[in-house]
């Protein structure tokens, strides 16, 4: 359906200043969440787009994201994603994300691993932020507001790379698969961490929020590695936050002096 949507490059409208939402996320939503309650109409479901089925009678509760990515996708940039977690009992248990551009399915089931289209995946091997490759986001709504750039100048200056792909789902499925070697963003929801988080855990990474504490599903904060570079990775919020050792961003006013000469 989303890969249908795509091709069609339909259009999209606003649903704050800059925060987007799509016929296909609504679509994609309504089908989701119409098999979800064919197969278990007693699950609770919360759903980016709206959906709350909340009784709290049930000891499962999934969280929807139709189509992560939405900027990405009314734009025509090919990075986007459906990503479907599920907890029981207060536990993720189960997750998948799809991209459909590239037909890959990643899933876990807690204490089972994680898979890409059917088979094992583990987070990498990089044991020094130096040598990492890593990836974080910025939000759509009130971006004026979140400090980001900050750790993203300082991280960029530390490691091998940060990469700003704009689907933070797709993100943990990379740090669980290995492309990333770790990633954080500020003020995610339920349904963009649910699967992802769970993704990670089971190929051998870890999730905490940014200064160590235990991640829950309603966390505002989330740091994934894969293992080997949370200890590193946790030092170097804690410095950015204290404002110790900061390289200052470079001007842009003597830079423009400088091409003048």
């Amino acid at each position: 359906m989303l890969a249908q949507y795509f091709e069609r490059r339909i259009g999209f409208e606003y649903k704050g200043d800059v925060d987007l939402v799509t016929e296909a996320d609504r679509s994609a939503e309504k089908l989701i969440v119409s098999r979800l309650r064919h197969l278990w109409p007693d699950h609770e479901i919360v759903g980016e787009e709206g959906t709350r089925q909340n009784t709290g009678l049930s000891d499962f509760r999934w969280f929807v994201d139709p189509l992560d990515g939405t900027t990405n996708f009314a734009h025509g940039y090919p990075v986007f994603c459906v990503s479907i977690g599920m907890e029981y009992k207060g536990e993720l248990t189960a997750g998948v994300i799809f991209d459909p551009t590239r037909n890959e399915m990643f899933a876990a089931e807690r204490g089972r691993g994680a898979t890409l289209n059917g088979r094992k995946i583990a987070v990498s091997s990089t044991r020094t932020i130096s040598e990492a490759i890593l990836a974080t986001g910025f939000p759509s709504f009130k971006r004026h507001k979140n400090p980001n750039i900050h750790f993203y100048h300082q991280l960029t200056l530390r490691s091998h790379g940060i990469r700003r792909a704009g689907s933070a789902a797709l993100d943990l499925a990379y740090v669980a698969a290995g492309r990333y070697d770790g990633f954080w963003e500020f003020n995610l929801n339920p349904w963009d961490t649910s699967a992802g988080v769970l993704l990670v855990r089971e190929a051998g990474g870890s999730v905490t929020r940014f200064d160590e504490t235990p991640f829950r599903i309603d966390s505002r904060e989330v740091l994934a590695s894969n293992t080997l570079l949370h200890r590193e990775l946790i030092e170097n919020f804690a410095e950015i936050f204290s404002g110790r050792g900061l390289e200052e961003i470079p001007s842009a006013v003597n830079y423009a002096k400088q091409r003048e000469k």
